[in-house]
């Protein structure tokens, strides 16, 4: 074969492996369309069994429309890209569905049926041109009976909680008939009546409620519990008349169910203008007591391991440290078993009261939250109004026990009120059948600055959790419910997590760093009181009698005080030298560390070839 002829091969054999490679890339894009890899850790590209089930269950069509404008992808590709995501997301909802779901895209241009229809929906549209055109980017989606749900604008920001809010959407359509909650408060978690103060609205909690459940407020001075309840969610109890306590007591005992926060220091009662007479502690103790709990009295959960990092005033400056009684609840910290806490990542609680279970009131005590075992029981009055935060950290001794945050209750409770029993009413003196309460000795984790963020975008609010309290709450609610469709697929949304290892070096090295620091301001108190003695023998001409051996005194505190301070500093720069190391050792493991195992691997394979290839010697 001469060389034309092997050129002639050589060019057919190209254009047969790019005809070969196309027809290979069609083939495997109409075939395996719909198989997808998902390589992320915790599986977020794939749907979760709790989507599954609710996808599983609809009955009747729901339409879902999705907008978005062309000219927002031409401005902003961050937009674009995530359109995609939510529109190949949509599309196994339809998939999965069986066609229940039906999916239709509209570009709402300006001035277009399109843009009008977005607006009827009450989409929120954002200025993208020079000249003022709106862009939209949002989803509609309503039911055979005409229900609606609206996410006003998708954005990025809650990419994490996607696949959440669809299928909480798909829920509300398909499931329109709702549970009822009823709402028993002696804090304004539904805001105060009466002119409205930055701050003194609705409680973003409620408002998550709200998406699930038809909740009815109850009145303080209420006597009784409207009729219907499906739930009775009690919040910091405090002022309740007897007749409400009896009827919750009633309620329980026939079958009810109830969610229950309690405090010892409920920090939002505390503040000026929250009502009660700015009283902190819940008083519930009858009632909890029948059920087979207690609530420590006048002590608060303190936990070092789970403490959350501050910023406090000390004297002139600004210090960080970790506040012992604001804690960061982790997985180690739940209930696996318990399907309201199983899948939890972060609960953040604040100066939260301590559970305990009470012998012989024929109930079953497990706790849902608690603390790790480097825990201690402290003082309430040492962290209401003002506490001082690194006197807390510094003084910290752990008791080795973990305390529980909350707990659920179950078994044949008895009545709190035995002697009702005389007053020829409907009265039940024991559960005929296993009551199933949660109670949880924190009001505070309730509260807005705890767990989430409001952000405003375009006049529209939009919130972006950072801890998993909400989730909690309405985890628990349609557990009692006895709904929990969405409870596996809540715990999917991803918080951001912190740097344990790393917190673990700051916190040793601070420790020591505060005890040093409390060692220098022992010995300034010190020189000061020594100070003032010789201020007060002032000679009469003005100048300061001392003697030699005052003065040298004097110089030797000196000298003690910048030893002290040289030592301080040379904790710090261990610390930052500790956390560096790590994160050299990290950077090399993530970068570098891969590629020389496949370089050492291959060169392994290329020198154990040639070993074998090389011809025996003849003898």
């Amino acid at each position: 074969m001469n060389t034309t002829d092997r050129s002639k091969l050589s060019v057919m054999g190209l254009l047969l492996a790019a005809v070969l490679f196309l027809a290979v890339n069609i083939f495997s894009n109409s075939t395996f369309k719909a198989i997808q890899l998902d390589l992320t850790e915790e599986n977020l590209f794939t749907l979760s069994d709790g989507t599954r089930t609710a996808l599983s269950k609809i009955d009747e069509p729901i339409k879902v429309r999705l907008f978005f404008s062309k000219i927002l992808s031409e401005q902003s590709p961050a937009h674009a890209t995530y359109f995609k995501r939510v529109k190949e997301l949509l599309g196994q909802y339809v998939n999965i569905s069986g066609g229940k779901i039906e999916l239709e895209l509209h570009d709402p241009e300006p001035f277009s049926d399109a843009e009008d229809l977005a607006v009827s929906f009450g989409l929120q549209g954002v200025p993208v041109t020079a000249g003022g055109d709106l862009g939209y980017f949002g989803l509609a989606a309503t039911n055979s009976t005409d229900d609606r749900q609206v996410i006003a604008f998708l954005t990025p920001t809650r990419e994490t909680f996607l696949e959440y809010d669809l299928t909480k959407m798909v829920h509300s359509l398909a499931n329109p008939t709702r549970k009822t909650v009823g709402l028993l408060s002696a804090l304004p978690v539904n805001g105060r009546p009466g002119p409205q103060v930055g701050g003194s609205g609705r409680w973003t909690i409620i408002d998550q409620i709200n998406e699930f459940f038809d909740v009815t407020p109850i009145t303080r001075e209420a006597t009784e519990l409207p009729a219907g309840l499906d739930i009775l969610m009690i919040v910091h109890p405090k002022g309740l008349k007897d007749d409400m306590l009896y009827a919750i007591d009633q309620f329980v005992l026939n079958g009810g169910r109830v969610m229950a926060f309690v405090d010892t220091n409920a920090e939002t009662a505390a503040r000026p203008g929250a009502g009660q007479k700015n009283d902190p502690v819940s008083e519930f103790d009858r009632t909890l007591e029948s059920w087979g709990v207690k609530l420590v009295k006048d002590k608060v959960a303190g936990d070092i391991t789970t403490a959350r990092r501050v910023n406090v005033q000390q004297g002139a400056k600004l210090a960080v440290t970790d506040y012992v009684a604001w804690l960061s609840l982790k997985p180690g910290n739940f209930d696996a078993e318990d399907v309201a806490t199983a899948d939890l990542q972060v609960v953040n609680i604040g100066t939260s009261g301590i559970l305990e279970p009470i012998d012989g009131k024929g109930t079953t005590f497990s706790p849902l939250m608690q603390t790790s075992r480097q825990s201690m029981q402290i003082d309430r009055d040492k962290v209401m109004l003002r506490p001082q935060v690194v006197d807390l950290f510094k003084n910290f001794k752990a008791e080795n026990k973990t305390l529980t945050l909350a707990a659920r209750v179950t078994g044949k409770a008895k009545s709190a009120f035995p002697d009702k029993a005389k007053s020829g009413k409907n009265h039940i003196d024991q559960a005929s059948s296993p009551i199933n309460v949660i109670v949880v000795a924190d009001t505070d984790m309730l509260a807005d600055g705890l767990w989430v963020d409001a952000q405003e975008m375009s006049g529209t609010k939009m919130l972006v959790p950072f801890a998993g309290n909400a989730d909690f709450v309405i985890n628990a609610l349609e557990n009692l419910a006895g709904s929990e469709d969405l409870i596996g697929l809540r715990a999917r949304t991803r918080i951001p997590r912190s740097f344990d290892l790393v917190h673990e070096i700051r916190q040793a090295a601070e420790i020591r760093y505060r005890t040093k620091e409390q060692e220098l301001q022992d010995k300034l108190v010190a020189v000061r009181s020594k100070l003032n003695k010789l201020m007060r023998r002032e000679a009469t001409t003005g100048e300061l009698v001392l003697n030699s051996k005052e003065k040298q005194l004097i110089e030797e505190f000196r000298g003690e005080m910048s030893a002290i301070r040289l030592e301080l500093r040379d904790v710090q720069h261990a610390l930052r030298s500790d956390i560096e190391q790590l994160d050299s050792w990290l950077k090399f493991f993530n970068i570098a560390a891969l590629p020389l195992v496949l370089g050492f691997a291959v060169l392994i394979i290329v020198v154990s070839r040639r070993f074998r290839r090389r011809p025996i010697a003849q003898t």
